[in-house]
């Protein structure tokens, strides 16, 4: 790795580690239901939790910006694990106020095509507690697990990207 790029990764990770936390829903919490657009694979679709929640748990995770080290990493992870994900029941869809033009081709390149990715809308963010506490305009990193009652099951609240996904399918496997 280059001297730059070690830097900016460890500048970035830093930056995600002294970050103060999110107020974030507890479990338990009702999970505000929404509509949104997603691209999934590229193109967009229609995502409506309350029809997901239906087929059974959803996993909703927020995160800053598409196509930076940590957001990348994360959506690589929930790529590799969407098919235990699926084993279990659940869907993943992840939400963003960073890069947002940029969204369907995160969904295709660093989600591989394996899961949905949106635009977080103000609404949204104010709802689920994700404001980014420390740049304006960008939603947290919070991994929310909803299951089929609507409820808050599950929720990872940390800047860091490690351990969301782990996280998010023990809650998921212990809810089949």
């Amino acid at each position: 790795m280059n001297k730059t790029l070690a830097f900016a990764a460890a500048a970035g990770l830093a930056l995600c580690i002294a970050a103060p936390a999110l107020a974030a829903l507890p479990v338990g919490a009702p999970a505000p239901d929404f509509k949104s657009t997603v691209a999934l694979a590229g193109k967009d679709t229609a995502f409506d939790l309350a029809a997901a929640r239906k087929k059974g748990p959803v996993v909703l995770y927020f995160f800053p910006a598409a196509f930076t080290a940590g957001c990348t990493a994360e959506a690589h992870e929930f790529a590799e694990a969407t098919a235990d994900f699926n084993k279990a029941g659940a869907t993943i869809v992840g939400m963003t106020a960073g890069n947002i033009d940029r969204i369907a081709e995160f969904s295709k390149v660093e989600c591989r095509d394996k899961f949905a990715v949106g635009a977080a809308s103000a609404d949204v963010i104010k709802a689920y507690d994700v404001a980014n506490a420390t740049r304006a305009g960008m939603t947290g990193r919070v991994s929310y697990v909803i299951g089929k009652d609507g409820k808050v099951a599950y929720v990872h609240n940390d800047p860091n990207f490690a351990g969301h996904v782990s996280g998010a399918l023990a809650a998921v496997q212990k809810m089949k």
